[in-house]
C-alpha cells in the first residue's frame, strides 16, 4: 500500500507543482509575515496532502512550521469544477427551467410576463447579493443580530477571491462558492411567481422581491447555513435550534411556498376564477421545463455538499430515487381517482419529489429516499387535489401545495430519517440527538420559518401596495393579458 501511495505521489507531482505555483503567487500578494524557513516537503508529506484532498478535508498540518504543505488553502481543481458546474445547473433551473415550467401552465396571453419576471428577479437579486446580500448571509465574525443576520465584511464581494473560505469549503474558491449560493438566492423568490401568476404588476413584483430578500431570505439563510447561524445544527455547536437542512427545505421551499400562499390571498383571485376554465396553454413547455428542473436539481442537491465527494454522490442517488418514485405515485393516484394519469401529474409529482427530498438528500440513505418519494407523491397531491378546493384560495400553479407543503414535509421527515452512516458530519455536534429528538429541532425550525415568511410577507405586501398604489394591474389589463400591456410583446403571433 505504501509503495502504491509513493507511486501516486510521483504521478501527481506535475499537478502539485502547478498548485504550488498558485499558492506561491497568492503568497506573493499577501501581507508580509514573519519569515519562516521550512524544509522541502517529503514524498510522504505530499502523499498526505493528496489524501486530504481526496477526502475533502483540510490539509492536516497546515500552519505547522514543521510541515511544508504545498497545497494548503489552494482551491482544488476537481471540487472547483463540480461547484462551477453545479452553479450553472442551479441557474439553469430558473433560466429556462422554471420559466418554461410556469410559462407552460399559464394562459397564452401571459407567458412573456412569467419569462420577464424570472429574468427581472435574476438581475435584481444579483445586484442585492453583490452589494450586501452575500455578506449578510455568509460573513463570519460579529453578527449584526447574533445568529440571525451577518455583517458587512464581504459587502461588494470585498475579499471574495479565488482562495477558499475554509468556513464553508476546504477546496472550493470563495468566489465560486458565492456564485453558487447566489443561484439559490435567485430561484427562491422566483418560485413565488407560481401562486400569483397572471395578476400582479411587474413593478410590484420587483419591489416585493427586493424587500422580501432583505426581510425573509437573507436572515433565514444565515440562520440555517451561516457558520454561526442560530439554526445551523451541523456546524454551529452553539446553535439555539440544532436543525439540519441540506439544500433548502426551510430556506428555499418553505419560505417561498408559505409566502406565496399569503401573497396570493392578499392579491385575491384571478378575474373569472373559478368559474372560467383556465387550462395550461402548453403542457409541452411545462414538461420540457420539468425535465430541465430535474436535471438542474442535481446541482441544487448534490452541489450542496460543496465538494465532489461521497456526500455529493449520496445526495445524487437519493434525489434520483425520491423524484422518480414521486413522479410515479402522483399520476397513479390520478389514475385511481380520475381514471387517467395526466402529463401534468407526472410533472407535478417529479417537482414534489425534488422539493421534499431537498432538505434530506445529503443525510438519508436509499430506504429514506424511497419513503420520501412515497410521501411526496401522496401528501402534496392531496393538498392540490382536495385542500385547495376546500379553502378556495387561488394558488394559480400550486406553489403552496408543492413547495410549502412539500418543503415542510421534507424538513420534518429529515428529522426522522437522517443517519450518520451516510454523512459523518452529523456526528460533529448532533450525535446525541440524531435518531432520537432531532425531529423536535426540525419542528422548531419549521416554526421560525413559518413566522418569518408569513409575517414578513404580510408587512412587505402592504408596504408595496401603499408605495405603488396597488399590487394588481387594472381589470382591462388583466383580461387582455400582461404580455402586451406590461411588456409590449406577444409570445405567439397568428396562433390558433
Amino acid at each position: 500500500m505504501k509503495r502504491f501511495l509513493l507511486t501516486l505521489a510521483l504521478i501527481a507531482s506535475t499537478a502539485l507543482t502547478a498548485l504550488t505555483s498558485h499558492a506561491e503567487d497568492a503568497a506573493t500578494n499577501a501581507p508580509a509575515a514573519a519569515a519562516v524557513t521550512l524544509p522541502d516537503a517529503t514524498v510522504e508529506q505530499r502523499v498526505a496532502d493528496l489524501e486530504q484532498y481526496f477526502q475533502n478535508m483540510g490539509v492536516g498540518a497546515a500552519g505547522d512550521a514543521k510541515w511544508n504543505s504545498k497545497i494548503a488553502n489552494v482551491p482544488g481543481p476537481g471540487h472547483n469544477a463540480w461547484m462551477m458546474t453545479s452553479a450553472a445547473l442551479v441557474l439553469f433551473m430558473t433560466l429556462p427551467g422554471l420559466f418554461l415550467f410556469y410559462g407552460g401552465l399559464v394562459r397564452r396571453k401571459n407567458i412573456l410576463s412569467v419569462i420577464a419576471q424570472c429574468f427581472g428577479i435574476a438581475g435584481l437579486v444579483t445586484i442585492l447579493w453583490v452589494v450586501f446580500g452575500y455578506s449578510m448571509v455568509f460573513a463570519d465574525g460579529d453578527d449584526i443580530i447574533k445568529g440571525v443576520i451577518g455583517n458587512m465584511k464581504f459587502a461588494m464581494l470585498n475579499g471574495v477571491d479565488s482562495l477558499p473560505n475554509t468556513n464553508y469549503a476546504y477546496w472550493v474558491s470563495h468566489n465560486v462558492f458565492s456564485m453558487y449560493q447566489m443561484m439559490f438566492a435567485i430561484i427562491t423568490p422566483a418560485l413565488i411567481l407560481g401562486a400569483i401568476a397572471e395578476r400582479m404588476k411587474f413593478s410590484a413584483i420587483l419591489l416585493f422581491v427586493g424587500l422580501w430578500m432583505v426581510v425573509v431570505y437573507f436572515p433565514l439563510a444565515h440562520m440555517v447555513w451561516g457558520v454561526n447561524g442560530a439554526m445551523n445544527g451541523v456546524w454551529n455547536a452553539a446553535a439555539s435550534i440544532k436543525a439540519i437542512d441540506f439544500a433548502g427545505g426551510t430556506v428555499v421551499h418553505m419560505s417561498s411556498g408559505w409566502s406565496a400562499l399569503i401573497l396570493c390571498m392578499i392579491l385575491g383571485k384571478r378575474r373569472g376564477f373559478p368559474k372560467e376554465p383556465m387550462p395550461p396553454h402548453s403542457m409541452v413547455l411545462c414538461a420540457v421545463g420539468t425535465g430541465m428542473l430535474w436535471v438542474g436539481w442535481y446541482g441544487f442537491n448534490a452541489g450542496s455538499a460543496v465538494a465532489a465527494d461521497g456526500v455529493a454522490s449520496n445526495a445524487f442517488m437519493t434525489t434520483t430515487i425520491a423524484t422518480a418514485v414521486a413522479c410515479a405515485v402522483w399520476p397513479a393516484l390520478e389514475w385511481i381517482v380520475r381514471g387517467k394519469p395526466s402529463v401534468l401529474g407526472f410533472c407535478s409529482g417529479a417537482v414534489a419529489g425534488l422539493v421534499v427530498v431537498t432538505p434530506a438528500c445529503g443525510f438519508i440513505d436509499a430506504k429514506g429516499a424511497l419513503i420520501i418519494g412515497l410521501a411526496a407523491g401522496i401528501i402534496p397531491w392531496f393538498f392540490c387535489y382536495k385542500v385547495k378546493g376546500w379553502f378556495g384560495y387561488d394558488d394559480a400553479l400550486d406553489t403552496f401545495g408543492v413547495h410549502a407543503v412539500g418543503g415542510t414535509l421534507g424538513a420534518l421527515l429529515t428529522g426522522f430519517l437522517a443517519t450518520p452512516s451516510v454523512n459523518g458530519n452529523l456526528n460533529t455536534n448532533l450525535k446525541d440527538i440524531v435518531g432520537k429528538s432531532l425531529w423536535l429541532e426540525q419542528i422548531k425550525a419549521i416554526g421560525v420559518t413559518l413566522a418569518l415568511a408569513i409575517v414578513g410577507t404580510i408587512v412587505i405586501a402592504f408596504v408595496v401596495k401603499m408605495v405603488l398604489g396597488g399590487l394588481r394591474p387594472s381589470e382591462e389589463v388583466e383580461v387582455a393579458g400582461l404580455d402586451l400591456a406590461e411588456h409590449g410583446e406577444e409570445g405567439y403571433h397568428n396562433a390558433r
